[in-house]
């Protein structure tokens, strides 16, 4: 019941210890929190529903950067897992998080997937941070063929910061699923930087990405005219895929190590 200007103003000072300033915003988390208020375009729902982004990514730069779909499901019950491979993912549509990652199908604790699953479809993500996207996304599932490493792992998750469809950043999640998950902060011409927010930072410089260049030429295209997005992508075997686009990372509510790279980000968004 609480508006959502005022519940935003509540969750920053919460979650960052910081007034938040609608009428003068300078930091990167301030004016994600601005945007969700005032930068509200209908396309935006489609481009947070996982399952609905795929007929974007088709028609911008082609169904080749797809993540192949096994299947969608209304509810948990309607999965036949004995038509499932042995590797898939399963992921809610609606929200950040519902994710379930099946290494071994012999091994997968059906109900335990379940009890996460139907947890995640009950709850609409739009409340907890307000970010109006998500407020009318039909819950759903999906089921995907499951990229693995050659040692059978996750693949390094490249996240592309983009301003108004040009990539500054990039954040490079490693093991991101394991016990050493790291996240690190690269410039586009893949010089480290000392950028930190949440997530440990790794003490090596990882190898630059095969397809750098064309990675970043799927960001620009997919984040054309939005002040700010996040463009997930995977390389596998010298191929790439699309993962999500994200709008509002971490909801806007985890502060940076350094308090400068909050402003430093917060400059590169030209609000509309």
């Amino acid at each position: 019941m609480i508006p959502d200007k005022l519940y935003l103003k509540i969750m920053f000072y919460a979650c960052c210890r910081k007034k938040l300033d609608f009428e003068d915003p300078k930091l990167f988390n301030e004016k994600l929190q601005y945007l969700k208020l005032y930068d509200r375009k209908p396309e935006y729902t489609n481009y947070v529903d996982k399952f609905e982004v795929r007929k974007y990514i088709k028609r911008v730069i082609g169904d080749d950067y797809l993540i192949p779909l096994i299947g969608v499901y209304n509810n948990f019950d309607e999965i036949n897992f004995e038509k499932l491979p042995d590797k898939f993912v399963l992921k809610c549509t609606h929200d950040s998080g519902g994710v379930i990652i099946c290494e071994d199908k012999n091994k997968f604790n059906q109900f335990q997937a379940k009890k996460t699953i139907n947890s995640h479809l009950k709850k609409n993500y739009f409340y907890y941070g307000r970010e109006w996207p998500y407020k009318n996304i039909p819950p759903r599932i999906i089921c995907e063929q499951f990229i693995e490493t050659p040692d059978g792992k996750a693949p390094t998750d490249y996240k592309f910061m983009c301003f108004n469809g040009q990539p500054e950043y990039i954040q490079v999640h490693t093991d991101r699923f394991g016990p050493m998950y790291t996240k690190d902060y690269y410039d586009i011409n893949w010089k480290k930087t000392n950028i930190r927010q949440g997530v440990p930072n790794s003490d090596m410089i990882l190898p630059r990405p095969k397809n750098l260049g064309v990675m970043i030429d799927i960001a620009k295209k997919l984040s054309e005219k939005i002040p700010h997005s996040r463009i997930d992508l995977y390389e596998q075997d010298g191929k790439i895929y699309f993962g999500e686009i994200t709008l509002y990372p971490n909801s806007g509510f985890k502060n940076f190590i350094n308090e400068d790279d909050d402003y430093l980000m917060g400059q590169l968004i030209q609000l509309p």
